[in-house]
């Protein structure tokens, strides 16, 4: 088994995963993902909240350190825009999101929420629509975007959003199938589905993410 360290630093072959998240982030969005994708440490998969400054207050008010700066998801494998409070703000920072050179030739994109006026504002979304939190659909529509108001989750390509918060494990679910397959997939949310409903609610999933996805991408 191949050794990863704990910040996942360029292992061959590692995958990794920018949570990128700015004040008020939602809570939900950033710790689901972090949580499940970091059960594929073993499998060189290293997921890590990252974003301006070292410190950010979620949008409940937890102080949580970050663990990489905001550029840092310019070399990640694929980037997650977290949803949060303040997200339609920084989607006017220029200065901010100019910091960000993202490519979906090469990166798997995401975001949860609000995230995905930030992927639009950096013009990630293309002519894909895309669903969002009810907060920030009026946003999304402002800047030319079709919101998907009864999905949860829809793909195209590398890049996808989720409404956020509980939608956050189909997020998670498209990256790692995506990137790896079905069986770490399993592996990633197996521990954390309910005893008796396991088989049932991973079936359920793999349907809605598939169903969400106009084809499966994969970088490689």
């Amino acid at each position: 088994m191949r050794e990863v360290t704990p910040s996942g630093l360029n292992a061959p072959g590692a995958t990794r995963v920018a949570l990128v998240c700015f004040d008020g982030f939602q809570e939900l969005d950033a710790f689901i993902p972090l949580a499940l994708l970091n059960q594929l440490r073993p499998r060189g998969w290293s997921a890590e909240l990252c974003g301006p400054g070292t410190m950010l207050s979620s949008m409940h008010g937890l102080q949580q350190p970050l663990q990489r700066p905001l550029e840092w998801a310019n070399e990640a494998e694929a980037v997650l825009f977290v949803g949060g409070l303040y997200n339609r703000a920084v989607a006017e920072n220029s200065a901010l999101l100019d910091r960000l050179q993202l490519d979906p030739l090469r990166q798997q994109l995401g975001a949860l929420g609000s995230g995905s006026l930030l992927l639009a504002r950096l013009g990630l979304l293309g002519d894909s629509p895309a669903c969002c939190d009810a907060a920030t659909r009026p946003w999304l529509l402002e800047a030319g975007v079709r919101v998907l108001d009864q999905e949860a989750f829809h793909a195209h390509g590398p890049v996808a959003t989720c409404s956020g918060g509980l939608a956050a494990p189909l997020l998670t679910a498209w990256l790692v199938l995506n990137t790896a397959g079905e069986a770490a997939l399993r592996e990633a949310i197996w521990p954390s589905l309910p005893l008796g409903e396991r088989e049932t609610q991973l079936t359920q999933l793999l349907a809605q993410v598939r169903r969400g996805s106009q084809g499966l991408w994969s970088r490689d």
